[in-house]
């Protein structure tokens, strides 16, 4: 019984590692993802623009 407790808090403590390091790594890239989109944004302005012409 002893050996089974381990092991699910062993599954328990991998799966909240790897939360945290995807919810960490999100995080970081979040300043490069809001660059994108705002770049994608102002493309998609130019281009709407450029049809009213």
């Amino acid at each position: 019984m002893f050996i089974r407790f381990r092991k699910k808090a062993q599954s328990v403590f991998e799966y909240t590692v790897l939360a945290i390091v995807v919810s960490t790594a999100l995080v970081a890239m979040s300043k490069y993802i809001q660059r994108s989109m705002n770049a994608r944004l102002k493309l998609i302005q130019l281009e709407l623009n450029e049809g009213k012409r």
